[in-house]
């Protein structure tokens, strides 16, 4: 790791520092063999969606590997090395069968698994058909995603699940648009924001204005007011709450990192509270949101998002600014005036150079973070599983829960404060002792 910067002493000093020193080679390369990509093929990832899936393959690249994805004429769906282990041809041209792929060049035909079905032009003794393999990779739909595991197949976890996915009350949807949501820019300044619980009230209220909208669709002006934050491991990763004052009620926001790249977002109160007469009210999740790293310097997000059985796809029908301002394709102007999560990440380079920042108090959801995917790293090194992933094949528990109670301000502002972080340990504590 490069040796952290030092802020400047004097003014005007920028020529002192003007060579950067290199990323964080550790946890910001992805690819075969690298410490972070070994780690990141320990874990299912979401790598296209099921209407990506037509009638010709589709390639796509993920965690610094081309590979094509196609869907057989059986209906099976295949995650394929994109070059043709013949003489190299990209299978993206191949020909779809009822069982595998062609290849467009000598008519090679790999099944999903990589099996190699047909060689023509080979002799029936072939060394190759019916012998050996093309590179292939496991995958899974659900809900319209496909996922795929890219790591040793010996150390294969079951596919990972959530509650959500299969609560006969709540309606899964899609949130992205076809292919996803591409960012250029490496995986990990992405998921540092998940774990930052501060920049909403800056970025997303009081530099840009209100960007998130409640469940009636209005925007949410109580984001800006700037609350107590506290970040707690989990078995699975990082709990993160942002305990708020507003009016005579207390609002815990509560977000929740899952190892090694998933966020899982919550529904977001109603202000004000004045006309309901509950002492206290919690919102459950509302977002399941993956960051998959395309290779060092491109990501790409998929999510899913609930609803209940009788609602109107409000995410759909009225956006929010802050997933609005989470993707490309804004007018410079716009985005310069009104920046978002897409500005604020890919902002920071290519890839982010940790030895130039100098984290403070509030970054302390970050400092975890990136301790945590060393960790990871370690242990995926020893051959043991890292943090995240179970065996059992019981679905992950949810940890975050937002929540607002009624409760008039302390005396002091210092002992509003210690009473906000109070309620915030209590709805931590309510939360994991849920799961026990």
């Amino acid at each position: 790791m490069a040796p952290q910067r030092r802020f400047l002493t004097s003014p005007f000093g920028a020529h002192a520092q003007a060579a950067l020193p290199p990323p964080n080679e550790e946890l910001a390369r992805v690819g075969p063999g690298t410490p972070c990509g070994e780690y990141m093929r320990r874990f299912w990832h979401p790598v296209a969606q099921t209407q990506m899936l037509g009638d010709l393959p589709v390639p796509i690249r993920i965690l610094g590997e081309d590979l094509v994805i196609f869907k057989d004429r059986s209906g099976r769906i295949g995650l394929l090395e994109r070059h043709c282990s013949h003489r190299g041809t990209s299978l993206e041209f191949g020909k779809i069968e009822d069982r595998g792929i062609r290849c467009c060049y000598h008519g090679w035909q790999f099944d999903v698994d990589g099996a190699i079905l047909e060689t023509p032009a080979e002799p029936e003794d072939s060394p190759y058909k019916g012998k050996l393999y093309h590179g292939a990779y496991p995958v899974i739909e659900h809900g319209g995603l496909v996922f795929a595991y890219m790591g040793p197949p010996d150390k294969k976890p079951p596919f990972r699940k959530f509650p959500q996915f299969e609560d006969p009350h709540l309606k899964m949807s899609l949130a992205e648009g076809m292919g996803g949501n591409p960012k250029p820019c490496n995986w990990l300044q992405i998921m540092d924001n998940v774990v930052d619980q501060v920049h909403e009230a800056f970025l997303h209220a009081q530099i840009s204005g209100p960007q998130f909208l409640n469940d009636d669709g209005e925007l949410l002006e109580e984001l800006a007011i700037e609350g107590e934050d506290d970040y707690w491991e989990t078995p699975h990763g990082i709990l993160c709450h942002e305990a708020r004052r507003v009016g005579d009620h207390m609002w815990v926001r509560s977000i929740e990192f899952v190892c090694p790249n998933v966020v899982q977002l919550c529904r977001i109160p109603h202000f004000p509270l004045e006309e309901s007469n509950a002492e206290e009210t919690a919102y459950g999740v509302v977002a399941t949101r993956w960051r998959v790293p395309v290779d060092d310097t491109n990501t790409v997000e998929f999510a899913f998002v609930y609803s209940d059985l009788d609602e109107t796809e409000a995410y759909f029908d009225k956006p929010w600014p802050a997933d609005i301002s989470n993707a490309a394709g804004r007018a410079y102007e716009e985005a310069q005036r009104v920046p978002g999560d897409f500005e604020a990440q890919v902002g920071q380079r290519p890839i982010a150079i940790h030895a130039t920042e100098h984290l403070a108090t509030s970054d302390k959801g970050v400092a975890m973070f990136r301790r945590m995917v060393r960790e990871g790293i370690e242990t995926v090194q020893r051959g043991d599983d890292p943090r995240g992933i179970t065996r059992d094949g019981a679905a992950l528990p949810n940890f975050a829960c937002e929540t607002v109670k009624r409760s008039p301000p302390a005396a002091t502002p210092a002992a509003d404060a210690e009473q906000l972080r109070d309620y915030s340990r209590e709805i931590r504590d309510r939360s994991l002792a849920a799961t026990d």
